[in-house]
């Protein structure tokens, strides 16, 4: 099974995090989260969920993960600020490790000059943002670029992402058994 890079902070936005995370552990996946500090509490926007972070970004290498997952809210614009998770994100498209982000997680892989000549989605507000980064972007529920790349709009989206989601990270699980 995948072990999951989790990038997060507060303000995320506690169902893209709280549903995927669990559709992806009941699968049978690891979750590992990375913010600046390990052992603190990161706390949802909504109030409604609140995560410990496993890891400081400081102690984790991408190598060590099968993919990255991003949520949504104001976390992705909060982190990418720091470079070094701009690079952590950067590391998985480079390598083409599955990439699963939501709603505002791919302000992350902006950043990180990552969608040129992709296909993707994100909500509303950052589809111009996406395509000035050279992504061809989709207005629809759930976006699977390259077998690797997994993008949603919004919590609605939350259902068809997860099927997507589970899709390609099975496929990795597949792949790194053999």
């Amino acid at each position: 099974m995948a072990k999951i890079a989790t990038l997060i902070t507060d303000l995320f936005e506690d169902v893209e995090y709280t549903d995927p995370a669990k559709a992806f552990t009941d699968a049978g996946h690891e979750v590992v989260t990375i913010e600046k500090e390990a052992g603190k509490e990161v706390k949802g926007k909504q109030g409604d969920a609140t995560v410990a972070i496993d890891k400081s970004i400081d102690d984790v290498n991408p190598e060590d993960f099968d993919a990255l997952f991003i949520p949504g809210g104001f976390s992705p614009d909060q982190l990418r600020v720091d470079d070094r998770f701009v690079q952590f994100a950067k590391s998985f498209m480079d390598s083409d490790k599955p990439v699963l982000a939501i709603c505002h997680g791919p302000q992350l892989l902006i950043t990180a000059k990552s969608l040129e000549g992709r296909t993707a989605t994100g909500y509303k507000s950052i589809q111009v943002d996406m395509e000035y980064a050279g992504a061809k972007v989709k207005d629809q529920e759930v976006v699977t670029c390259c077998n690797q790349l997994v993008t949603s709009r919004q919590p609605d989206d939350i259902p068809a992402f997860n099927k997507e989601a589970l899709n390609v990270l099975e496929k990795v699980g597949v792949a790194s058994s053999k």
